[in-house]
């Protein structure tokens, strides 16, 4: 299960800013691609290219081990449009349309993976690796079968190495440092070649999950407090490992180029990937909506998993958009207290009681109903107040609102029992949409006047 769940993980840091919003090939976002991960050409990088040749892994293994590992990025691959010319000439050009149909030139990924395997004894693992230069041809052919172009895919050839081995600990002797290197060697000559040329010899998204068939990992980020010594003195470069798997998990170790903490999970309530590197998933949801019709043709024209997101984004049902809006994550869980019949140290607190502060669940609260007395006035949802900032305020954002008047949503309390409201504001264009999906600003009752008393 661990290594299912790390290859799900691995495969969101595989594709973290494949393609950038609006996802189209000529967007300027998307001139600039590749950011996480990147190793390039030894001699263009030693020779003062802005990207790295090597990364370099340092984590902690208890006891005597047996280590499956797997290196894994992306190569690559250009994807030229040329067009036909007469009955078997052609043309390379930016992008092709016939028939309604659109087809663009795009740099496309190719997934890689290297397999080593390592054991506890202190013996260096050297592994070469190479994936050599490829060229192919595809027709491209319309929906009515006339064929107008072709695609030519070329990728260069990329050669790397991995360097595996094991030290011993002085604190202890159950302790093993696991170092593993990872350096691109791939021939070239061109010191002063541009990055975006240099790309496609380099290796993309570098990342390495490490398996133990025999033994435990240590974790860096939370060591025991007898291998904290050991955990400060490991030195990760270009990438950082972390625990992968259910919480509390020790076979498996992802070391990603980016940071990350210890165990991480994909958010259920995300549909399906964005790529667009440190995303919210509601708002870049909403904003390939706004796309045109245009703009997503050529978006689907882009690349495949360009194509799935517009798809997905044009048929999510609301329920989904809905629920990207948030979610409520607990710090606790909350049990029911004993009946007074049963004994104190019988008692075994399993039962969970409605969640704090979840007004869905807590039938003592009701936002849609609830009112708060400012003054004489009850104040309810729909009541119309004037927004009056006070000096608690420490954003300038909401003093802009002072004078303002609103329209009260809801009532809610936090953690602390203090009320305030959510509102919209009357004269905001965006109001409706706001009220829709749950968009409020938030203020105090003394921090409100109220305009009008409720019917």
């Amino acid at each position: 299960m661990s290594v299912e769940r790390a290859r799900k993980i691995a495969d969101a840091v595989l594709y973290e800013g494949y393609v950038l919003y609006p996802y189209r090939a000529s967007s300027g976002k998307n001139q600039v691609r590749w950011q996480f991960g990147v190793l390039a050409p030894r001699q263009w990088s030693d020779a003062g290219g802005c990207e790295h040749s090597w990364s370099q892994t340092e984590c902690l293994i208890e006891d005597e081990f047996e280590l499956a590992g797997t290196v894994r990025f992306l190569q690559i691959q250009r994807r030229s449009v040329e067009k036909l010319i007469g009955t078997d000439a052609f043309q390379e050009v930016e992008s092709l349309e016939a028939e309604a149909e659109l087809w663009t030139s795009w740099d496309e990924a190719i997934e890689r993976e290297v397999r080593f395997d390592q054991s506890s004894e202190f013996s260096e693992c050297f592994l070469d690796f190479e994936f050599s230069a490829s060229r192919t041809m595809e027709p491209i052919v319309t929906k009515s079968g006339r064929r107008v172009g072709r695609f030519v895919r070329d990728s260069n050839a990329v050669k790397g190495t991995i360097r595996l081995f094991a030290q011993p600990i002085e604190e202890s002797r159950a302790l093993r440092k696991l170092h593993l290197r990872i350096e691109n060697v791939t021939s070239w000559t061109d010191a002063a070649a541009s990055r975006d040329v240099v790309m496609r010899s380099s290796l993309i998204g570098v990342h390495a999950l490490l398996e133990a068939k025999a033994g435990k990992f240590v974790s860096l980020i939370d060591p025991p407090e007898w291998a904290r010594s050991a955990a400060q003195k490991c030195s990760n470069v270009h990438t950082w490992p972390v625990m992968v798997g259910e919480d509390g998990d020790r076979d498996v170790v992802l070391s990603s180029p980016i940071i990350l903490y210890d165990y991480p999970q994909i958010a259920p309530e995300s549909p399906g990937d964005l790529y667009d590197a440190t995303e919210i998933d509601e708002i870049l949801t909403l904003r390939t909506m706004t796309l045109t019709d245009d703009e997503k043709r050529q978006a689907r024209a882009t690349d495949p998993r360009a194509a799935a997101i517009i798809d997905r984004v044009d048929n999510m049902p609301p329920e989904i958009l809905d629920r990207l809006h948030g979610a409520l994550r607990y710090l606790r869980a909350a049990t029911t207290p004993p009946d007074q019949d049963t004994p104190a140290e019988n008692y075994s607190a399993s039962v969970e009681t409605p969640p704090w502060w979840d007004p869905g669940a807590d039938a003592s609260v009701s936002p849609e109903s609830d009112s708060v007395q400012i003054g004489d006035v009850s104040i309810s949802k729909g009541s119309r107040v004037r927004l009056r900032p006070g000096p608690r305020r420490s954003d300038a954002q909401d003093m802009f609102l002072a004078g303002k008047t609103a329209r009260v949503e809801a009532v809610y309390f936090d953690v602390e029992e203090h009320e305030y409201l959510a509102v919209t504001l009357e004269d905001d264009p965006a109001a409706d949409f706001m009220q829709t999906h749950g968009r409020f600003l938030y203020f105090y009752p003394d921090e409100v006047e109220p305009l009008e008393v409720n019917q």
